[in-house]
């Protein structure tokens, strides 16, 4: 009985993860038969500049991109569950729509608002005097542009699940506090807040493991291919985008390989370390 799920399991992820294991330790181009290096791969990651410009660039986008994006999904979820049911409905479903977009068409979008000179956004700035700026190939502003298209495709998913944890909470509770004299915004702190607690939790757990993993945004808006990726000084270089150049733009899938798995290691201990800090406080 359960032969088809083991059999599709070891051919589709047991194989895969334990062939890439093997081939980490090699040098490979996938020409040639791969020749055993040991550690060379992980060295020769860990010690590239490359590598040291991507870990930096994904910890400024992390530490942005997933407080502010769960910050702007949970003010939407607050302001939608205001409405009446019928208008609640209707602006959950323009908030959800940068979710189900094609990540190209999302990318095109935004390149044309970022576009220097006729750009939306230059041509709002140009009304206030503000010169044009080219957003995507300035180093100063290609982060913060890549981290606005990222909240606003994520804001509308975790929203959902936010208005989902809203609902769970007892009206009872808000009663209560409304009878203690709580405002709104005490009424949020102390009841709204506590309420989400699981429900943000697993937003910021998703979003975490998310942002560790970006990949397409950064490589759309900035027209990269495996040759040619990252933007201008590699201002928009992130893990995943080095890892498949280093395999299919300079062939050598022994490091890429053994990337992914510096990268697994990170995103897991990161992810336990987040499990810890909620146990912790849990028994706190």
């Amino acid at each position: 009985m359960i032969a088809p799920f083991a059999i599709l399991f070891a051919v589709f992820f047991l194989y895969p993860v334990m062939s890439g294991l093997y081939y980490s330790f090699h040098a490979w181009n996938a020409v040639r038969p791969p020749e055993y290096v040991g550690l060379e791969n992980y060295r020769r990651i860990l010690s590239s500049r490359d590598f040291s410009r991507a870990a930096w660039n994904l910890l400024i986008y992390i530490s942005i991109t997933v407080p502010v994006g769960i910050a702007t999904a949970l003010g939407l979820a607050l302001l939608v569950d205001s409405f009446s049911p019928r208008w609640s409905n209707f602006f959950r479903s323009v908030y959800f729509m940068p979710v189900v977009l094609p990540a190209f068409l999302a990318a095109t979008i935004w390149r044309w608002i970022y576009a220097p000179n006729f750009g939306l956004l230059n041509v709002v700035l140009g009304w206030f005097g503000i010169g044009s700026t080219n957003f995507l190939n300035d180093t100063g502003t290609m982060l913060y542009a890549l981290i606005a298209v990222d909240v606003w495709v994520s804001a509308g998913f975790n929203m959902v699940i936010i208005l989902a944890g809203l609902k769970n909470i007892p009206t009872e509770l808000y009663e209560a506090a409304r009878l203690d004299g709580a405002n709104r915004w005490q009424q949020i702190r102390h009841v709204t807040l506590p309420g989400l607690g699981p429900v943000l939790f697993f937003v910021f757990t998703y979003g975490l493991i998310s942002a560790m993993q970006v990949f397409d945004k950064p490589w759309l808006l900035t027209g990269s291919s495996f040759t040619s990726y990252g933007g201008r000084r590699n201002a928009l270089l992130f893990p995943v985008m080095d890892m498949l150049g280093r395999g299919f733009g300079g062939l050598k899938f022994g490091e890429a390989a053994a990337y992914g798995f510096i990268l697994t290691v990170a995103i897991v201990a990161v992810t336990a370390a987040t499990f810890g800090v909620k146990v912790w406080r849990t028994r706190k």
